[in-house]
C-alpha cells in the first residue's frame, strides 16, 4: 500500500483494518462478485404471464405491442393487483422476451459505393423553412441530386413534382457535374412513373425513359413504402433542410427580394457545407463518370391550343390570355417548370408565369383592354373582372370613380387602364396616387393630361462602308 502500514492506509481510506487486509490479500470485492440471475423480490407478472401476457406477445407479428398498453389491460382485468408504477418492470420483461422469442427485425446491409456508379434524386417540401419572396410566403420544393460515392450535391428550387421540373433539374445537375453516373436511383416519383393497370405497380413514363436513354443512365427505383432504400437521398434531404434552416437562422431572417436571391443563398449553402468537404472524393469520382451527350434534351411540354374568342388559351386545365390578334389561330404553348412560352409559327409572342393550381387563370389586361374600351358594358359582368385591377391603386381609383361618376365610372376606368397599357403602369400609378391623396374628383382626361409621354430613344446603328477594293480587284482580274 505505497509503503504505508495497513493500519495507516486503512485510516487514510476511511475503512476498517479488516477491510484493508481483505483488499490487500486478494481481488477487490467487485471483481469477485458474481452476476445475479435471480430475483430479489417476487415477479409481479408471474401469475399472469403465461395466461395473459405471452399470448399477446406471440400474436404481435409486427412487434408493435407496447408494455404500457398491456399494463392497462391487466389493470382492467385485475383491478387490485397491478398499478402504474410497474410499467418499467413490464417493459424489461417485454424486452427480454422479444430478445429470445420475438419477431426477427429487418436487417439492413451496409452498401459499398463505387465511384461513378450511382446518383440518387428526390424532391422534398421546403415551405416549412418559412421563406418569403417580396413579403409573400414562398411555397416550394427542393430537388436534390447526390452522388452516392463522393456525396457531390446539386440543388434546384422547384414548384411541383412535374416532369418539367424533374427533367430541367436533373439535366442542370448533370451538366454542372460535367459527367453522367451509370445508375439513377429514386423513389417512385409521380413525374417519372405512372401506375400500371390492374395494380401491377408503377413503371417509368415514356418521356422520362427518353431522358435516361439520352444520357445512357439506368433507372433503379426503390420498393414502394421503403424510403430507407433510397437512404443517400433521404439522409441528404434531412441534412440539406437542416443546413438551410441553420443558415437562415444565422442570417437573421428568411426574407428575400426575389427567387434568384433565394436560389443564390441556397447554392452558397450547398457549395460551402456539402461540396467543399467532398472536393477530394469528387475529384476521384469524376474520371469514372460517363461523358455528357452533345446537347441537353428538351425539358418542356408542348401543347397546341386554338386561341378562343375570349382571347384565351386552355393549357393543362389552366387558362391564359394571349394577344387578341391570335384568336382563331393555333399556337404552341411550351410549359417550362416556371413559365409558359407561347409561340406562333416558331416566334415567341408571349411569356408568362406558370400557374400552379388546376383551373386557375391569368388574364393580362393588355390583351383585352382595346375591345373593352369599345364595349364598356361587358366590364360589369366580365368573368375575369378581378384580373383587370393590376394593383390596389387601380382598385382604389375605380372605387373613387364610382363615387364621383356613377354609371360612367366603368368608361372612365377602362380608358385609364388603356392608358396604362399604352404608356406603362408606373406613370399612371404615380398620377393616380397623387389624385387619390388629394381626395378630389378626377377622370381619364385629368390623368391623361398629367401622364408624361414616354421618351422613346432611337438606337444609333453604325453600318460600316463597303470595301470597294474587292470589286476593283475582281474587275482587274476579269479584264486580264
Amino acid at each position: 500500500m505505497d509503503g504505508k502500514t495497513q493500519a495507516a492506509a486503512a485510516a487514510a481510506s476511511g475503512m476498517s483494518l479488516r477491510s484493508a487486509r481483505e483488499w490487500d490479500s486478494g481481488p477487490v470485492p467487485s471483481a469477485t462478485k458474481q452476476p445475479r440471475d435471480w430475483r430479489t423480490r417476487p415477479d409481479p407478472f408471474g401469475a399472469v404471464w403465461d395466461t395473459d401476457v405471452e399470448p399477446l406477445l406471440r400474436s404481435d407479428l409486427k412487434g408493435i405491442l407496447e408494455a404500457k398498453w398491456v399494463l392497462e389491460v391487466l389493470r382492467t382485468r385485475y383491478p387490485e393487483q397491478f398499478h402504474p408504477g410497474q410499467a418499467r418492470t413490464l417493459q424489461r420483461r417485454f424486452r427480454d422476451w422479444r430478445a429470445r422469442h420475438g419477431v426477427e427485425p429487418e436487417v439492413f446491409f451496409q452498401q459499398v459505393a463505387v465511384p461513378g456508379r450511382e446518383a440518387a434524386i428526390d424532391f422534398t417540401h421546403a415551405t416549412d423553412l418559412g421563406v418569403t419572396i417580396a413579403g409573400d410566403p414562398f411555397p416550394h420544393l427542393l430537388f436534390e441530386f447526390v452522388l452516392s460515392y463522393s456525396h457531390w450535391t446539386w440543388v434546384a428550387i422547384a414548384f411541383g413534382e412535374t416532369f418539367e421540373a424533374l427533367a430541367t433539374s436533373l439535366q442542370g445537375a448533370l451538366w454542372a457535374l460535367g459527367g453522367v453516373p451509370a445508375v439513377l436511383r429514386s423513389d417512385n416519383l409521380s413525374a417519372a412513373t405512372h401506375e400500371l393497370k390492374g395494380s401491377r405497380g408503377r413503371d417509368l413514363t415514356t418521356r422520362f425513359r427518353a431522358v435516361l436513354e439520352h444520357y445512357g443512365m439506368r433507372s433503379s427505383r426503390i420498393t414502394p413504402g421503403r424510403a430507407h432504400e433510397n437512404g443517400v437521398a433521404e439522409q441528404a434531404h434531412r441534412r440539406l433542410k437542416s443546413l438551410v434552416a441553420q443558415a437562415l437562422l444565422v442570417r437573421g431572417h428568411a426574407a428575400f427580394d426575389d427567387v434568384a436571391a433565394y436560389n443564390a443563398f441556397v447554392q452558397e449553402v450547398v457549395a460551402y457545407w456539402r461540396n467543399r468537404p467532398a472536393a477530394a472524393r469528387v475529384a476521384e469520382e469524376r474520371p469514372a463518370l460517363r461523358a455528357l451527350p452533345s446537347a441537353a434534351i428538351p425539358s418542356y411540354t408542348s401543347y397546341y391550343p386554338v386561341v378562343r374568342r375570349w382571347s384565351t388559351i386552355r393549357v393543362a386545365h389552366r387558362t391564359y390570355s394571349v394577344p387578341a390578334q391570335l384568336m382563331g389561330h393555333t399556337v404552341e404553348a411550351r410549359v417550362h417548370p416556371d413559365v409558359v412560352e407561347v409561340r406562333y409559327r416558331h416566334e415567341i409572342v408571349q411569356t408568362m408565369p406558370r400557374l400552379r393550381k388546376e383551373d386557375a387563370h391569368r388574364i393580362d389586361y393588355r390583351h383585352v383592354i382595346g375591345w373593352l374600351v369599345r364595349k364598356p358594358g361587358a366590364f360589369a359582368r366580365y368573368r375575369y373582372r378581378e384580373d383587370l385591377y393590376p394593383s390596389i391603386t387601380f382598385r382604389r381609383a375605380y372605387d373613387a370613380l364610382v363615387r364621383t361618376h356613377g354609371e360612367r365610372a366603368d368608361v372612365e376606368y377602362l380608358r385609364i387602364l388603356q392608358l396604362a397599357a399604352t404608356v406603362g403602369e408606373a406613370p399612371v400609378v404615380a398620377v393616380l396616387t397623387a389624385v387619390l391623396d388629394q381626395m378630389g374628383g378626377f377622370d381619364y382626361v385629368t390623368v391623361q393630361a398629367q401622364v408624361a409621354p414616354p421618351v422613346l430613344t432611337v438606337p444609333v446603328i453604325h453600318i460600316p462602308a463597303p470595301d470597294l477594293t474587292v470589286y476593283d480587284a475582281l474587275r482587274a482580274g476579269a479584264a486580264a
